[in-house]
């Protein structure tokens, strides 16, 4: 197995690290770099997207006949892992949650007259997307059959009425893919920020720092739309949220492997110069341990990644794969991102240095698209499917 990059994703990943390493993460120092909810600001975003675009390594995960880089899931682990060194990399390079899945699930589905309409302008960066799936209980949360949200077709039009929360980036979104009950099944629609019907109740405050847009409530009464504006067949919107999320989750992977990296490159320049009782920390044996162990999960975390990807790529589901990935990236960042502040004592709980920030965001890895306690049960799922078969190479099982 050569895990060897082709060339020209290679050199991408280069231009990626110079930009993150060179650009944006200085930005991280400036206080006046963050907006209210401890993200980049707008008016910095703008301009360093600008930059993005001029190297060329703007939207690499659309199609290059819609100005993207064509990249595929290979490709994306390489440059996503790279982006999310920095805490403002992947919203610079049109890569955040939740308009990464987003674009992704428009350009596999919706057709083209609504890929002009719905997906072209959230490439070009003009304007943010949300998915409104998640429901307060008794709603739907890990379990979309749950959802309550109803849409009834009257006249050619779909009339919704409903709740939603914990929806990501809707406070600064135009374009919406809503997830609603029909009376054929679950069912995906497309509407816009400025149709009547619909209002955010409430930003819901969090303990970790924010995407753009936050966590929203949101209140559907009597929101049209209009059938051309449905995403997909009637009664198909779980298969549809299926096939976002499942590429979903392994791109938050991809960006939590940057993130943990980040961490321990930042605790490894610590203990390489902070001196204690007659010794440099990284000569201690105890430090050395942490280090080690935290490097080793780091790098099981981009084999179990990158091996998702490569199923992907090649036609696979690789559900089983997404799962055991999801699970083990997210408790590697919450592990390193806590050794790493440990390591360098009281500066690394201050707001000095971000680890602080990382280790507040990373909690949500192990509950956002399904919680870990979930994935398990898929992983066993499969398991109990395959038995012996359950380890195998290649994609045979898989399909």
């Amino acid at each position: 197995m050569d895990f060897t990059l082709p060339e020209h994703i290679e050199a991408l990943r280069l231009k990626t690290v110079d930009l993150i390493n060179h650009k944006i993460i200085p930005l991280e120092t400036d206080s006046s770099s963050y907006d209210k909810h401890e993200n980049i600001n707008e008016e910095l975003l703008l301009e360093i997207r600008q930059e993005v675009k001029a190297a060329g390594l703007w939207s690499p995960q659309m199609p290059i006949s819609r100005l993207g880089l064509g990249l595929g899931p290979i490709g994306m682990s390489a440059l996503y892992e790279e982006m999310n060194r920095s805490i403002f990399g992947p919203v610079c390079f049109n890569c955040a949650a939740p308009d990464d899945g987003n674009m992704y699930i428009l350009n596999k589905i919706a057709t083209e007259e609504q890929k002009v309409e719905w997906l072209d302008p959230i490439i070009n960066g003009d304007v943010r997307s949300s998915l409104a799936m998640t429901e307060p209980a008794p709603g739907g949360g890990s379990d979309p059959t749950m959802i309550k949200t109803e849409a009834i077709y009257q006249n050619g039009k779909w009339i919704v009425n409903g709740l939603k929360w914990y929806i990501t980036g809707a406070g600064v979104a135009s374009h919406f893919i809503l997830l609603a009950k029909t009376k054929d099944g679950l069912t995906a629609f497309l509407y816009h920020k400025d149709q009547p019907g619909w209002n955010i109740k409430r930003r819901i405050p969090i303990m970790g720092p924010e995407e753009h847009g936050g966590h929203c409530e949101i209140e559907f009464s009597g929101l049209q739309i209009p059938d051309k504006n449905r995403l997909g067949e009637v009664g198909k919107g779980l298969k549809i949220v299926q096939i976002r999320l499942g590429l979903a989750r392994l791109t938050h992977c991809m960006r939590w492997i940057g993130l943990s990296r980040r961490s321990l490159e930042i605790a490894l320049d610590y203990v390489s110069h902070r001196k204690g009782f007659g010794i440099t920390l990284s000569d201690r044996e105890s430090v050395q341990v942490k280090l080690g162990k935290a490097a080793m999960d780091i790098d099981i975390a981009r084999l179990l990644v990158m091996r998702a990807a490569w199923k992907i790529e090649n036609g696979s589901k690789a559900r089983q794969d997404v799962s055991m990935a999801k699970i083990h990236v997210a408790d590697t960042l919450n592990n390193v991102s806590d050794t790493a502040i440990q390591l360098c004592g009281a500066k690394g709980y201050s707001k000095d240095i971000i680890l602080e920030w990382i280790y507040r965001y990373a909690r949500q890895a192990k509950l956002v698209d399904g919680a870990s306690e979930v994935h398990q049960m898929i992983i066993n799922r499969f398991f109990n499917s395959q038995k012996s078969n359950f380890w195998h190479w290649g994609i045979g099982h898989d399909i």
